[in-house]
């Protein structure tokens, strides 16, 4: 369960950033979540809940998953993965590692497995919001 240890990380990430900029109370904190992790939305949220720091103690979590969008390398096609056209084994592979998803997917115009991941990998913190020290 690596939302756990994802979780942690933006907890840190997050709190370090407050108290950087002088926040005494973080209000909201916006996550991006790449498509490619797969990261299961309930069991990050539920981590990030029990994880909560002082200084986020009614802070609202909100996770934004960042579509994956592909540009292959010989013919400039751009497209999106289509989810539901991966069987269980492919999802699962992607899931634990997304640069598998070069062995898996082709160029949905030329067939090429050339392509560059331009969107939806990774997780990040998108944005944050917070009441400063007086």
């Amino acid at each position: 369960m690596h939302e756990w240890a994802l979780a942690e990380g933006v907890i840190k990430t997050a709190d370090k950033f407050a108290e950087e900029q002088g926040m005494e109370e973080v209000t909201e904190v916006r996550i991006a979540i790449g498509e490619l992790q797969q990261i299961e939305h309930e069991i990050i949220e539920f981590a990030l809940d029990q994880m909560r720091t002082p200084r986020m103690k009614n802070a609202k979590f909100v996770i934004e998953t960042v579509t994956a969008t592909f540009k292959c390398r010989k013919c400039g096609h751009e497209w999106k993965l289509d989810t539901g056209k991966l069987d269980e084994e492919t999802g699962e592979a992607i899931h634990f590692v997304p640069e598998m998803v070069h062995v898996y997917l082709k160029c949905s115009n030329c067939g090429s497995p050339d392509f560059e991941v331009t969107e939806g990998r990774g997780v990040w913190l998108a944005n944050m919001k917070g009441r400063k020290r007086d």
